[in-house]
C-alpha cells in the first residue's frame, strides 16, 4: 500500500489501496475517500474482545476499510492539531498506543487487541490508562500525536520519566510504572500532577508535546 503524510499543523494521511486491500482506522478518522472503497464498523477480534475494548477509551469498534477496485484512496485525520508517525511492525515489533493515538493499521496478519497495564500503579495513575491498544503483525501502524513528536530509543535498562498524558505510543517490550513527583510544593504548583510515568527499555517511545485538552491544568 502506498501512503503519504501531508500537512503541518494538523497532519493527515492519504492511503492508496490495491483491489482487495484493507485498513483498520480509528472511528471518525475518514476525511474523504474514492467511490471504489467500502467501509463499515467492526470489532477487532470479534465479540470476545468487545468488553476489553470498551475499557480502552477507543470504543468497542473500529472503522474497517476495503478497496473494491484498483488505485482507490482514503484520506484519514485525527481531528486534532498534531503529527502522524509511521510505526513499522516488522522493524520495531508490536506497539502499544494510548487513548486517541491510534490512527490506522494495515498489512499481513494485523491483530488489534487491548493490553492490560502490567503494574496496578501504572494503570491507575500513570497517564497511560488501565487498558492500552496493542497492534501486532507484519505491516504498518500510523500513530497520531498532539503537537509534535519526540522519539526516544531506550537501551536495555535505560529509564525515562514522562509527564502525564504526554505518552503517545511505545514498544511492547518497554516496561512502565509510576512514581510521585516528590514534595507537596511540586504537586501543588508544578501543574504536573501527583505522578510521572517511568519507562524502562529496551524499546522505542513516542511522546506528544501537547497533552489532550481535558488533561491540562
Amino acid at each position: 500500500m502506498d501512503f503519504s503524510i501531508d500537512g503541518t499543523v494538523a497532519q493527515s494521511a492519504r492511503l492508496t489501496l490495491a483491489e482487495g486491500e484493507t485498513v483498520w482506522a480509528s472511528k471518525g478518522s475518514i476525511i474523504s475517500y474514492a467511490t471504489g472503497l467500502k467501509w463499515d464498523v467492526k470489532v477487532p477480534g470479534g465479540l470476545a474482545g468487545a468488553l476489553k475494548r470498551s475499557l480502552s477509551g477507543e470504543g468497542i469498534a473500529l472503522t474497517y476499510i476495503e478497496a473494491t477496485a484498483r488505485g482507490q484512496f482514503v484520506t484519514l485525520g485525527a481531528n486534532a492539531p498534531g503529527h502522524i508517525e509511521e510505526w513499522d511492525l516488522n522493524a520495531s515489533g508490536p506497539v502499544l498506543t494510548t487513548r486517541g493515538a491510534f490512527l490506522a493499521a494495515w498489512g499481513e496478519g494485523i491483530n488489534i487487541t487491548v493490553a492490560i497495564a502490567r503494574r496496578p500503579g501504572a494503570a491507575l495513575f500513570g497517564g497511560a490508562g488501565l487498558v492500552l491498544q496493542r497492534i501486532e503483525g507484519d505491516g504498518t501502524v500510523l500513530v497520531h500525536g498532539r503537537g509534535d513528536f519526540r522519539k526516544a530509543e531506550l537501551a536495555d535498562g535505560e529509564e525515562l520519566r514522562v509527564s502525564t498524558r504526554n505518552l503517545a505510543a511505545f514498544s511492547d517490550a518497554v516496561d512502565y510504572n509510576i512514581e510521585t513527583v516528590g514534595s507537596l510544593r511540586k504537586t501543588l504548583f508544578s501543574k504536573e500532577g501527583l505522578f510521572m510515568t517511568q519507562l524502562t527499555g529496551p524499546g522505542t517511545v513516542l511522546l506528544q508535546t501537547l497533552k489532550p485538552a481535558r488533561a491540562r491544568q
